[in-house]
């Protein structure tokens, strides 16, 4: 990809995010895609299976070698547990069993979390609201990172360094750029989780828990799957903030690669957003977008000109609270 400068600071617009006009142009031209925001029928049991899928390998590894618990953390599990976190992406956005029944949506969300380890979803759903409403905004999408990252970790050791350390960027950020009030809902997704974890220590020892925890953070950092971290956002090419991604690893992260078409249209499950792309089409065929998220993780350590930087920022106006 052309036209790349060098970052020393975030790219700022004093623009409104592409997403809402795209997404009013695109329903008045084709206004049957409304008819594909409605839940996904499947989800609650392709999840369910996951959950279950991972409680039966807590118990086939209790009995492993250490090297082998953090080889098949890496190697299996914790893509199970990336997967079930971009699970709990599109749960946030009522796609289980829909806007009606958006208590349904929190709980399931708490048992999708399960595997995982350590609560995650409801502070999840509490801050991701802000990353669809106010994309970019300064001091409210915590997904942008910080200024001590884009200055310190700017060189490809210390960017691969970020990288491996995502995981813990990505869940101590929102309490230093945008803290808010811990909710009950955070709380009974804490209470449930160190439940069952206990119970799993209880029946089956220490290997399964640092499984199933060492599967989450080695995932969610240095690994392939985790390259739809930087896809998604980050400015490849001048102008352009949101990046999509149709190759084969949308099989695993329910189509989290569709990503234009996900902030275009968020109440549309992702097994739906190849249809929106196919609907469509003149909107997306001509966009950037990604075709590997390894590459993407290559570009990323090693372009000079790509970095934690390389994020669009806007100056947002807090919207009223319905």
């Amino acid at each position: 990809m052309g036209n790349r400068v060098t970052r020393e600071d975030f790219e700022w617009v004093y623009t409104e995010q592409p997403h809402t006009q795209r997404r009013k142009e695109i329903l008045a031209k084709y206004p049957e895609i409304k008819t594909l925001m409605r839940p996904d029928p499947h989800l609650k049991w392709i999840v369910s299976g996951m959950v279950f899928m991972q409680f039966l390998a807590c118990y086939l590894v209790k009995d492993l070698s250490w090297k082998w618990i953090f080889f098949w953390a890496y190697a299996f599990g914790g893509c199970i547990n990336h997967s079930l976190t971009l699970a709990i992406h599109d749960i946030s956005h009522n796609v289980a069993f829909g806007n009606k029944q958006a208590k349904w949506n929190r709980w399931f969300a708490v048992f999708a979390n399960l595997p995982i380890g350590i609560p995650y979803s409801a502070s999840f759903k509490k801050y991701h609201i802000d990353h669809h409403r106010y994309l970019g905004g300064d001091s409210l999408d915590v997904d942008i990172p910080t200024d001590f990252e884009g200055w310190f970790f700017c060189t490809p050791l210390r960017k691969l360094l970020w990288l491996f350390l995502q995981p813990l960027f990505y869940s101590l950020r929102p309490l230093y750029v945008n803290p808010k009030a811990i909710t009950r809902m955070e709380i009974f997704n804490a209470l449930v989780q160190f439940s069952i974890d206990l119970i799993i220590y209880y029946l089956w020892g220490l290997k399964p828990i640092v499984y199933l925890i060492a599967g989450t953070i080695l995932c969610m950092g240095l690994h392939p799957i985790s390259g739809h971290f930087i896809a998604e956002h980050y400015m490849f090419l001048k102008g352009y903030e949101t990046y999509s991604y149709y190759g084969p690893l949308n099989w695993l992260t329910f189509n989290v690669g569709y990503h234009m078409e996900h902030h275009d249209f968020p109440s549309i499950p992702g097994c739906r957003l190849p249809m929106v792309k196919k609907i469509a089409a003149e909107y997306y065929d001509n966009l950037p977008h990604h075709q590997s998220w390894i590459r993407v993780l290559w570009d990323f350590v090693f372009d000079d000109t790509i970095g934690p930087y390389s994020r669009v920022k806007r100056l947002c106006k807090l919207a009223k609270e319905s």
